[in-house]
């Protein structure tokens, strides 16, 4: 399939100048504003019978069989308590040494989105004793999220790969975005607009108070990884004296949610991707895409650019264009396990835009990491109880719903253009429209503003080249924390800090096991040889769909 020609940006921004995202929008959605009062959270608390836990998610990790599950139900709008309820699944692996037992330790894997149910037996193979024998792990689907009361849009993730983030046509057009977001905001209200309003970081943070007080515990220490930075910072200041020990990987500064934080993509995206461009320079002999990261980086743009001209269609459906192919290298940078995949791929295109077909057991390989299956067809897929565009819709739920966006079309397109120019690798792609830009509900409450009120128990931990959650985004939260918070910052790329080897492994575990937070900022070189070969096996981390 090819792509229809597009008009010129100018031409475009002259059509649109005076449109705005909200022409047809329905009413916004009736919902009480202001922020509830923190206490209600701690009203209702019912201890938790667990059980079996759901079936697992089809090549997911493997569940620990310890790991028992239950529900609980929490008020949809935390403003009327007494009004109607959602369900929230939570998930538990129990200390093997309770004399030793300190409290909870509940976990969130990041998006948003993402499914958390299963963290548990994630973090059971990769804590050391000494951590494991303190806490019972605890997980959760976050509302709107996998077995929890679930959300969805009915998008076709495979057909919509290149929209559902939104990179803008091969000559800079945003029209297509434009319309996806129109109609994508409309799906999402149509299938899920009673939901929509309340699927926030904030209400998420209120549902974890909840899932305390129903264990019974009076504080709660925590893991959160990439936006779960932010649904943890945003807990702290909801709910202060409720903490016991934050952890902090890869963080989300909040004072950019959640298009500034989105933009900052861009940069990120440049500074990760001369790693992986040293990667296949070392391997000429292997890929033969260039001797030096300047050549790779050639090869890189003529495949973009010749798949933006002429697209490879794929068996199944899914269709390798410029755009398709820029998002699979961008997820490809959250991980150096990920690099053979991605210049195999990088190969295989060489060939086919030379005469060759391209060999569809190339995107299967890719599949399987989750670098097309992952964006374009996790989720729900294969569980009939959970959407198969479930965490896509809880994405744009939280990120639409926790802030507004800007409705100018000319703004956004001239954001685009400007950022081809600054930062060609990503195409425009994160200043573009998302469907926050035409969502029919505006948020119900202000972003919780999150401070350095508290005690000192926060640890941060942040890569110097992380693809999505840059350093600036760290030093942003460090900064919102003041006091409270000890930042280590480790000379490494990707996205993900702990259990890659490096020295902020043990500062974690010491501090979960022992409470000791390093009495000052730190920063870690780069792992050891020996340390570094963790890093080609995938972190037990590692976000399961992203994009956060």
């Amino acid at each position: 399939m090819r792509l229809s020609p597009r008009s010129s940006l100018t031409a475009f921004i002259a059509a649109v100048t005076v449109a705005t995202m909200t022409a047809g929008a329905p009413p916004q959605a009736e919902a009480r504003t202001g922020a509830p009062e923190p206490a209600v959270a701690e009203a209702g608390g019912t201890a938790p019978i667990w059980g079996e836990c759901p079936p697992a998610a089809p090549g997911g990790i493997t569940r620990d069989p310890r790991q028992r599950c239950a529900t609980l139900r929490v008020p949809l709008d935390y403003r009327a308590p007494r009004g109607r309820n959602i369900e929230i699944a939570i998930s538990r692996i129990g200390t093997a040494r309770p004399g030793s037992r300190r409290g909870i330790l509940l976990s969130n894997p990041g998006g948003p989105g993402d499914s958390g149910l299963d963290l548990p037996s994630r973090l059971a193979v990769v804590l050391p004793p000494e951590v494991l024998d303190r806490y019972d792990l605890i997980g959760f689907d976050p509302r709107g999220v996998g077995h929890s009361t679930p959300v969805t849009c009915g998008l076709d993730l495979v057909k919509q790969f290149t929209l559902l983030l939104p990179y803008p046509a091969p000559d800079g057009g945003i029209e297509r975005n434009l319309a996806f977001a129109r109609d994508t905001a409309a799906a999402c209200a149509e299938h899920s607009g009673d939901l929509l309003p309340f699927v926030t970081t904030a209400n998420t943070a209120r549902d974890m108070d909840r899932i305390r007080a129903a264990l019974g515990e009076p504080k709660l220490s925590y893991f959160g990884l990439s936006y779960g930075t932010y649904l943890g910072a945003v807990y702290l200041s909801l709910f202060p004296g409720r903490d016991d020990r934050i952890v902090l990987d890869s963080a989300v500064d909040p004072g950019t949610v959640w298009r500034d934080m989105l933009r900052g993509w861009s940069e990120a995206v440049a500074v990760r991707l001369p790693d992986l461009l040293a990667f296949a320079a070392e391997r000429d002999a292997v890929y033969h895409l260039g001797a030096t990261p300047d050549e790779v980086r050639r090869t890189y743009d003529r495949l973009t650019a010749a798949l933006d001209r002429r697209p490879l269609p794929d068996p199944g459906g899914f269709v390798l264009d410029g755009n398709a192919l820029r998002e699979i290298t961008r997820m490809g940078l959250y991980f150096d396990g990920h690099f053979p995949s991605i210049a195999e791929l990088w190969q295989e295109v060489a060939a086919a835009v030379s005469g060759s077909a391209l060999d569809p057991a190339v995107l299967t390989r890719l599949d399987r990491p989750g670098l097309v299956g992952g964006a374009g067809g996790g989720g729900g897929a294969g569980r009939a109880e959970i959407p198969a565009d479930n965490h896509v819709a809880a994405l744009y739920a939280v990120i639409c719903d926790d802030a507004a966006w800007p409705r100018s079309v000319a703004l956004h397109a001239r954001q685009v253009a400007a950022d081809r120019r600054a930062w060609p690798v990503t195409a425009g792609m994160p200043s573009n429209l998302w469907p926050c830009a035409a969502w029919h509900s505006r948020p119900v409450e202000p972003p919780v503003t999150v401070t350095g009120h508290g005690p000192r128990n926060v640890l941060i931990l942040q890569n110097t080249r992380d693809p999505s959650t840059s350093l600036a985004g760290a030093r942003g939260l460090r900064a919102a924390l003041g006091r409270r918070a000890a930042l280590i910052t480790v000379d490494q790329g990707g996205h993900g800090v702990v259990g890659l080897g490096s020295c902020a492994d043990e500062a974690m575990n010491s501090f979960l096991a022992t409470g000791a937070l390093p009495g000052r900022d730190r920063f870690c070189p780069a792992p050891s040889p020996a340390g570094a070969a963790a890093r080609s096996t995938p972190s037990p981390y590692m976000p399961s769909v992203g994009p956060l």
